[in-house]
């Protein structure tokens, strides 16, 4: 035999790959590697993905060779064999679990899920080959990759990864985000303009006229119109909110937390009390304050002259509504930081479709106070 030589085989990771992992750290979500590949090896693709910190923090606990930093963090780098002989509560003790198992079996994978889950954590797996599908399925989201993925893996997986690209999968959390954040936008501009029109309604139950009747802030007629304006085009176009830079910077939200949580509870009541009692105290003001409190009779059944200050303050108190449960529409655009400010007002053309709604609802609005028969309804 005459040598000539030795070949290395190298498969290096996707460019996208260390950005996408990066984008995970950044909104609270931890990378683990499950290899094959030895340790240095894997821990050498680990580092370049940014699975790894630098090398000094980094503590390999194969072959009981360890460096500087890492005896705080614990073994952010084990073989399957080092693993699998720790008990639960060795695992449970660990400050922070391995971000690489090399050398892995399935069993090891089944076990490091069953870890994460210890620690409240939601684990997503991948996986391609058919020793992968007792972990797919054990996982609370099982994604096989489409390409190189064998037929087991697809059957035990939620998802199939059609490009077989990690960033896909990051695009997909931030998908997912924003859907979500969309809907408790919608959720919050509907539920709140509802609590500011409820209130607005109760609160005018107090007034009444000189037979003792109650005298309504707003016409039947005049709260479907107000619904109309500020109920479907806002919340349908808060729906299709584009994703803010800033939505992979936020941590993942509690699995108890659920749609309505306590920060968007609070933001319901409160602005919704806000616009109802801006409302009818708008309307007192235009009966008592610059008029001379006389709310005539029978104004809630027909106009006639002696209701023109009734009107006046109904017309007063369906624009306070109408223009304020608009502007909540772009307050609710971020439900955590400021809106109003003049970094965040020159994006206020981005959603076309919100910016649209308030134009055409505030031009609806002017036209409903001041064309005649309209505004005596």
């Amino acid at each position: 035999m005459t040598f000539l030589g030795l070949v290395g085989i190298y498969d290096p990771p996707r460019p996208e790959s260390r950005p996408s992992v990066l984008e995970c750290y950044r909104a609270g979500i931890q990378v683990t590697m499950l290899t094959g590949d030895h340790p240095e090896t894997a821990a050498a693709i680990a580092r370049q993905v940014a699975i790894l910190p630098e090398e000094d923090s980094v503590e390999l606990s194969d072959k009981g060779s360890v460096h500087h930093q890492a005896v705080t963090l614990g073994p952010l780098v084990m073989t399957a064999r080092e693993f699998d002989r720790m008990s639960d509560e060795d695992i449970d003790a660990l400050p922070e679990l391995p971000h690489v198992i090399a050398r892995c079996s399935p069993d090891t994978k089944v076990k490091m899920i069953q870890a994460m889950h210890r620690r409240n954590g939601i684990v997503a797996m991948t996986g391609d080959g058919v020793n992968d599908s007792p972990s797919l399925k054990f996982a609370d989201v099982g994604i096989a990759m489409g390409m190189a993925g064998s037929d087991v893996a697809k059957q035990a997986s939620e998802i199939i990864l059609t490009d077989d690209n990690f960033a896909t999968i990051v695009r997909a959390v931030r998908e997912g985000r924003r859907v979500f954040s969309n809907i408790q936008r919608f959720c919050c501009v509907l539920v709140a303009g509802n609590v500011g029109e409820l209130t607005c309604l109760l609160l005018g139950l107090a007034f009444s006229d000189s037979n003792g009747e109650t005298v309504f802030p707003l016409s039947p007629v005049a709260i479907l119109v107000n619904n109309l304006l500020t109920g479907t085009p806002p919340a349908m176009a808060l729906g299709v909110e584009k994703a803010w830079p800033t939505i992979m910077d936020e941590p993942p939200r509690s699995t108890a937390s659920g749609l309505f949580s306590w920060e968007v509870q609070a933001d319901i009541v409160f602005y919704g009390l806000s616009i109802g009692a801006l409302s009818i105290i708008d309307f007192w003001l235009v009966i008592s304050g610059f008029g001379n409190g006389d709310m005539s009779e029978h104004c809630n059944m027909e106009y006639h002259e002696g209701c023109e200050l009734v009107f006046r303050a109904r017309g007063t108190t369906f624009a306070t509504l109408t223009i304020a449960i608009l502007l909540h529409a772009y307050n609710c655009r971020r439900l955590r930081g400021p809106m109003w400010n003049w970094s965040m007002l020159k994006r206020i053309h981005e959603n076309l479709f919100l910016f649209g709604g308030f134009i055409s609802g505030t031009i609806l609005c002017i036209l409903c106070l001041y064309v005649p028969g309209l505004n005596t309804r």
